[in-house]
């Protein structure tokens, strides 16, 4: 039985999409290319994630491998890629709904400490019953690990609890600790489904 609906929050609650500040601050495609490469599918993205750089430091490591001539747009993109984090058209109906029909809902995803600066714009971190943000514990999805820490921390009984992401190696990592999972394609109604 379902007691706790467990959510991830980019593409699923926010809109994660680095074309936004690609298209607003680079000047051309060969720009847009080689920052969308070496800033949103280097290396530091996900070590910001794991919490093992900040987001202040991202740029400093990432403009070595970028030639300089770019180095303005670079940089506007490190210092403001959050502008693509808008909610989702539904979500904020959907997490009130989940709350009023009974269920814990949290929050678990891979996130930098920014997450903190927009997350808070979409919701209160008090409206959920926990937020866990893997920046925080030095681990990332789809690891069994953070499934377990995260259980762990708020005493959940995973048999209980359905998680909710876009990715589907991250509902697997779920799956692999016994939680039910749901492979959100943008569809708030069919999770719903799944509650009733």
């Amino acid at each position: 039985m379902i007691k706790n609906v467990v959510l991830d929050m980019g593409n699923v609650l926010l809109d994660y999409d680095p074309e936004v500040s690609l298209n607003l601050y680079c000047s051309g495609e060969e720009e847009k290319d080689v920052i969308r490469k070496e800033l949103f599918n280097g290396p530091e993205w996900s070590l910001g994630d794991k919490g093992e750089i900040k987001d202040r430091d991202r740029y400093d490591l990432v403009k070595v491998r970028v030639p300089e001539r770019f180095h303005a747009a670079l940089k506007a993109c490190t210092d403001n890629w959050e502008i693509c984090m808008n909610p989702l058209k539904g979500a904020r109906e959907f997490c009130e709904y989940v709350k009023k029909s009974g269920f814990g809902i949290y929050v678990l995803s891979n996130a930098s400490d920014l997450f903190y600066t927009y997350f808070p714009k979409f919701l209160p971190l008090d409206f959920f019953n926990g937020v866990f943000v893997s920046s925080d514990y030095l681990m990332l999805k789809p690891d069994e690990k953070i499934y377990r820490t995260f259980l762990e921390k708020y005493g959940l009984k995973a048999d209980e609890c359905l998680f909710v992401d876009d990715r589907e190696e991250n509902v697997i990592g779920a799956q692999s600790v016994g939680m039910q999972t749901f492979w959100f394609m943008g569809d708030y109604e069919a999770v719903k489904g799944v509650l009733k």
